[in-house]
């Protein structure tokens, strides 16, 4: 049941469909350079101000709009220029609510050039023979829920998880389902598995990847070079998948002289004979303005992975 600022949320996405809104969501960087370019001070239409999270004079947005935000609370007024706190970046057809940029609060729920390639893979992976029989699946860290969304819109008759720690991350996934109409999409609090029961035909997950000084929970990976979190889900996703079932797991590697730390990993975890597994490089150069920080002066690059294990049948 969504809570009245969250209802306003819908509401105010529904509204910005209405009037032909669609934004795509680049890194960080990228909005950094594009907002700093001159003009951009200021939004000048709903794509600077829902996209761009540029400041905005009172006028630039309609009443019905001010409206909306004020009543799901993400109207942020200072002086003369007024903010919005959350972000609505398009997906397909689709669009989801997220955190405003830059995303600095430790809460922050991410939404960015990672999202649009995990949930390709997602789709890529529901349209194989192997995927036809899903009756239960799990999202691990849903973030705004849209690997949870890919799967429940799909398989209409599935029972889909969206499990996060982030309380904020769990609202953002209840409202985007409601945009969506994805009505077998439950949000649930849970630290990996431990808060849900069962196995699972499919798990999927897009962990933070990366070494964090600040330690948010939507960057911070943990571990050596940021791969803590994704040897974790690897560990508790492979026990709780039923019979033919599948994990997938879109997740960074950061790639050394040494060669693929993360494929080394799986190559000596993944030994039982009832798993099978495919790992699959699907882009060779990803952030790299990260190899600026401290922690990775040995890293080469950072590359996006795709692993996909699955539980023969018994």
């Amino acid at each position: 049941m969504l809570n009245e600022p969250q209802q306003a949320l819908v509401q105010l996405g529904q509204a910005l469909t209405e009037r032909g809104y669609r934004f795509t969501t680049g890194t960080p960087l990228t909005h950094e350079r594009v907002n700093g370019r001159p003009g951009n001070a200021l939004a000048q239409d709903l794509q600077g101000v829902f996209g761009w999270s540029r400041p905005f004079v009172r006028g630039m947005v309609g009443a019905d709009l001010l409206e909306l935000m004020r009543a799901a609370g993400v109207l942020v007024e200072d002086a003369e220029q007024l903010r919005s706190a959350v972000r609505y970046s398009s997906l397909g057809d689709r669009l989801f609510v997220h955190s405003r940029y830059p995303t600095t609060q430790a809460d922050a729920v991410f939404f960015g050039p990672d999202t649009y390639r995990f949930v390709r893979a997602i789709d890529a992976f529901l349209g194989t023979p192997s995927s036809t029989s899903i009756r239960r699946a799990v999202d691990i860290g849903c973030g705004a829920g849209p690997g949870a969304q890919c799967i429940a819109l799909a398989r209409p008759e599935a029972e889909v998880l969206a499990v996060d720690i982030n309380p904020q991350a769990l609202a953002f996934t209840q409202v985007n389902a409601a945009l969506a109409g994805a009505e077998n999409l439950r949000a649930l609090h849970s630290d990996l598995l431990d808060g849900v029961q069962g196995e699972f035909d499919l798990i999927v997950a897009n962990p933070p990847y990366m070494l964090d000084s600040e330690s948010r929970a939507y960057r911070d990976g943990g571990g050596e070079l940021g791969a803590g979190l994704s040897q974790a889900i690897v560990e508790a996703a492979v026990t709780r998948l039923a019979a033919g079932g599948s994990l997938l797991l879109y997740t960074g590697v950061a790639m050394t002289a040494a060669g693929d730390p993360f494929l080394a990993y799986i190559q000596r975890t993944l030994g039982d004979s009832s798993l099978a597994w495919r790992y699959e490089e699907v882009d060779p150069d990803v952030f790299g303005e990260e190899l600026e920080k401290p922690g990775y002066e040995d890293v080469e690059r950072i590359a996006a992975v795709v692993l996909t294990v699955t539980r023969t049948a018994s």
